[in-house]
């Protein structure tokens, strides 16, 4: 009989447990909009290259490596012409070709104090809705490359 309540009370436990688990909310966000016409002119137009640099090579087929005073030894590492290639044969076969990237918005990240270009890029085929966000780093350089699909927010 102890066994049997001992173990309903340990079900019941757990069964709380995760329902409270269920029910956390998200942490907010750490990130803050930041005007465009604010942002340092110099650090702006280097995501902007190095963001075109990378989707330009869809077009090209052929990649300048980052090196160190572009990007993080993370970024250099795991940006490569394999897989730059690989993901831009999807893309192309999906998009048509590279066109241009389109500033959309800055958010300043306050907790690893970094700022996330939000670039949308356009390519050939008026179907493709996609961004790239270009993360720098107050040395000036990309710590993180990431490419999604278009949401209005952030």
């Amino acid at each position: 009989m102890k066994k049997v309540f001992f173990i309903c009370c340990l079900v019941t436990m757990i069964g709380c447990k995760s329902k409270k688990a269920a029910n956390k909310e998200p942490e907010p966000t750490k990130t803050t909009t930041i005007n465009i016409a604010e942002v340092e002119a110099a650090q702006k137009s280097k995501a902007y290259d190095l963001g075109k640099r990378i989707l330009k090579t869809c077009n090209t087929s052929k990649f300048k490596p980052f090196n160190s005073t572009e990007a993080t030894p993370s970024v250099i590492q795991n940006t490569t012409q394999e897989r730059l290639t690989k993901t831009c044969l999807k893309f192309r076969l999906k998009y048509g070709d590279f066109k241009d990237i389109q500033l959309v918005e800055v958010h300043r990240n306050k907790a690893d104090k970094t700022t996330i270009y939000r670039y949308k890029a356009l390519y050939e085929k008026k179907i493709a809705n996609k961004e790239l966000r270009v993360t720098m780093n107050d040395d000036n350089q990309v710590s993180a490359i990431k490419s999604l699909d278009w949401t209005d927010k952030f």
